[in-house]
């Protein structure tokens, strides 16, 4: 699903967030991800070590209550399962 077509229904949450607290605005913001699927660059960052994944037409869920990111992703030409910290974790949407 194109992220333009996500805009009213991401415009209406923005508006009903107002209320809520920080850290539940970021548990909903986490939840958010669970659905996207497409084409996403991730990024690890700790420190000096940063591991990247491209992934192509597919999907990058979370666990908020566990704190990760997990998705598949081809390494080496082999598909792989990663689960990734949401703390040190960048997604990107890629066009």
């Amino acid at each position: 699903m194109k992220l333009f077509l996500l805009l009213p229904l991401l415009v209406a949450l923005m508006l009903g967030l107002s209320g809520c607290s920080e850290e539940q605005q970021n548990r909903l913001s986490r939840l958010g991800v669970t659905w996207l699927e497409g084409d996403y660059k991730v990024t690890y960052a700790d420190g000096s070590h940063v591991k990247e994944w491209i992934i192509k037409n597919s999907k990058v869920t979370s666990d908020p209550d566990k704190g990760y990111y997990y998705f598949w992703a081809t390494v080496d030409g082999k598909k792989v399962y990663v689960q990734t910290p949401i703390e040190r974790s960048y997604l990107e949407e890629i066009k």
